[in-house]
């Protein structure tokens, strides 16, 4: 019933760390879509604003790459933890199992402890239900720690996608700016060329 107790606070202050991470998941989900947002507002004064969202992009990333590492070291140091109690309790039903066993045995030779020989049987079923259900929790933090590793590849891409798009607008703003230089001296050249006798 300790281990059981010990299993249960554990995994409920894995779900508290998990929460957290998913918090600060969707903290910097708002922070793209705000910048998603600002780039889709293009007009006049994008290229005075081009260089401040690429430093926000960057500042972005470099946030979403910190977010990850720190979840990756607290999800690493989880995993292994859970490995290191998943082994534990492994040999700790192992040893119940033998202890069943034994029990087993005792019961066809004394009959008269037959009533105290179920409880430790009942005992030894619920902890073994017990190591069943804390597989199970494992399983479910391996899927939310896979879950957050994909949401995070995603808004990697994004990312990426994102600062392409800025290249690209960058690229065009160079390419016009250079056509009007282009028309304005051809234009200064027809005057001067229109003024003279």
């Amino acid at each position: 019933m300790v281990v059981a107790a010990v299993a249960c606070a554990w995994a409920w202050q894995l779900q508290e760390q998990l929460q957290q991470s998913n918090h600060q998941l969707a903290r910097a989900a708002e922070r793209i879509t705000d910048l998603e947002d600002r780039l889709s507002d293009t007009d006049e004064g994008l290229s005075q604003n081009t260089q401040a969202m690429a430093v926000k992009i960057k500042e972005l990333y470099s946030e979403v790459d910190k977010l990850w590492a720190s979840a990756w070291r607290r999800n690493k140091a989880r995993l292994d933890d859970l490995e290191g109690a998943s082994k534990s309790q492994g040999q700790k039903v192992t040893a119940n199992a033998k202890s069943l066993a034994d029990a087993q045995s005792q019961l066809k030779a004394a009959s008269a402890d037959l009533a105290k020989l179920r409880g430790v049987a009942s005992d030894l079923e619920r902890l073994m239900s017990s190591a069943k259900a804390n597989g199970a929790e494992v399983e479910r933090v391996a899927d939310s720690l896979n879950k957050i590793n994909l949401e995070l590849a995603k808004m990697n891409k994004r990312i990426q996608s994102n600062e392409e798009w800025v290249n690209s607008i960058n690229a065009f703003r160079r390419q016009i700016n250079t056509d009007l230089s282009a028309l304005q001296t051809q234009l200064r050249n027809m005057q001067s060329a229109g003024t003279t006798p």
